[in-house]
């Protein structure tokens, strides 16, 4: 399968969250759509489009952020590019930071997924995920990437204060939001792989 993404940090998630299924990267010369649509579904969806369209095999698209209870929700589907045209992780990062601290003391924030595949022959599937957490006021650890240095899951528990970046990457793959979508998109995998076989 192509993975519709020129990230190449998501590149190797994906990989180790679907080991089972080998994961090509996008093609070059393959140019993906404009993050334009109106949600996570959509934009994954336009994704694994245009890298099925170009490939002629399956195709996973993905479009993933986080969203900030104090700011209605965003940066939302722009996490991407939260602090303008060609801005840095950490330049995004900083923006949220700086807006989430004016707006008050609600930390809340969750990363949102969604993985859209598109089978070989054309069926389209989208499986979505979240992973609910607080912002930090500074950033802190090495790993992950995004805004994962100020992002504390909730799922590790309240006397757990380390951020994203700070966990190791299976602890990251097991509780994250790509780590959820990707076990559902594994399981539907499993699923038709087992309906082919009774036949």
């Amino acid at each position: 399968m192509i993975f519709a993404t020129a990230n190449k940090h998501k590149l190797r998630e994906i990989r180790e969250l679907l080991s089972e299924v080998e994961i090509e990267p996008l093609p070059d010369g393959v140019e993906l759509p404009a993050e334009e649509g109106d949600s996570f579904a959509q934009i994954a969806l336009e994704k694994a489009r245009a890298a099925h369209v170009a490939s002629g095999v399956a195709a996973i698209g993905d479009d993933s952020g986080i969203e900030a209870m104090a700011l209605g929700g965003r940066p939302g589907i722009h996490s991407a590019r939260y602090g303008g045209p060609g801005a840095s992780d950490e330049q995004n990062l900083a923006k949220l930071l700086r807006e989430v601290a004016a707006a008050g003391e609600n930390r809340a924030a969750a990363y949102h997924c969604a993985l859209a595949l598109i089978e070989a022959d054309g069926s389209e599937y989208v499986f979505e995920a979240r992973c609910e957490g607080q912002l930090t006021r500074e950033p802190r650890g090495e790993g992950g990437f995004g805004y994962d240095p100020a992002f504390i899951p909730d799922e590790t528990g309240a006397d757990d204060r380390r951020t994203m970046s700070e966990l190791s990457q299976a602890e990251k793959n097991e509780i994250s939001h790509r780590g959820r979508a990707a076990r559902l998109l594994a399981a539907h995998l499993s699923a038709r792989e087992a309906t082919s076989q009774s036949r």
